[in-house]
């Protein structure tokens, strides 16, 4: 069966994983907010949206990787037409550095033995490449495809056409590593500061309990607690906001 790539579905010992963190996190909400473990209850939604939220980011994380090994593949089938290859051994070509570079368990890779599979059966590359295009959730890869199954239909230059696709994901790629660099330490500062209430909230229960007692024996003091629970979420949510740079 080929992947979607615009969807993540974890396999079964990640979604135990992810349930486990997400209870462990609602557990420690609970007491860090509300001293008082029937509070797990109504935060449920928060260990969703956790949940939710890993698997998202799992699956970006994935389409990146995708997008990687896809720039090195362009490379190996540049210099594959440059020698002279056709198209159908380009791939065959790709396919071998593919396996040097990144290994034959990735996602690029598999697709990319995949296709050359098809190819040995008459399939039509630019027929694969718009359907893993279809599948990658990337732009650039759908680009590519679409402009390479143009190339292939009016007679331009395959080539050519790899080439500069390959220099303008490359441009992309290493854009995006600059700014990764660039705000690697405020992303560390991020995490830091994201921590550091609960921190202060843990500490004062340890060494002054009777100090916040009155925030979880009164209504009053649930409702403050809840508010700032409120605040602290969107201050987090903001922050990653923030230092999630996309070119």
């Amino acid at each position: 069966m080929k992947t979607d790539y615009r969807t993540y579905h974890p396999t079964k010992k990640e979604w135990v994983s992810l349930i486990l963190e997400a209870a462990l996190l609602c557990a420690a909400v609970a007491y860090l907010f509300y001293r008082n473990v029937i509070a797990i209850i109504p935060l449920i939604p928060l260990g969703i949206f956790y949940v939710k939220s890993s698997v998202q980011k799992r699956g970006t994380a994935r389409r990146d990787k995708l997008l990687h090994d896809f720039r090195e593949m362009l490379s190996g089938l540049t210099v594959a037409l440059r020698a002279g290859y056709s198209v159908e051994n380009a791939f065959l070509d790709a396919e071998k550095n593919l396996i040097q570079v990144v290994g034959r368990d990735s996602d690029m890779t598999k697709e990319l033995m995949w296709m050359n599979a098809q190819i040995r059966l008459s399939v039509p590359v630019e027929r694969l490449l718009m359907d893993f295009g279809r599948r990658s959730g990337a732009e650039d890869i759908e680009n590519f495809a679409a402009v390479f199954a143009a190339a292939k239909r009016m007679g331009g230059s395959t080539a050519d056409i790899v080439r500069e696709t390959a220099v303008t994901i490359t441009s992309k790629i290493d854009v995006e590593r600059e700014i990764e660099t660039a705000i690697a330490a405020k992303k560390y500062e991020q995490k830091i500061m994201s921590v550091m209430p609960a921190f202060i909230i843990l500490y004062m229960q340890l060494t002054s309990p009777g100090f916040l007692s009155v925030m979880y024996t009164s209504a009053f003091g649930i409702i403050v607690m809840t508010i700032c629970l409120a605040v602290y979420g969107g201050a987090l949510w903001w922050g990653a906001k923030i230092v999630d740079i996309k070119v």
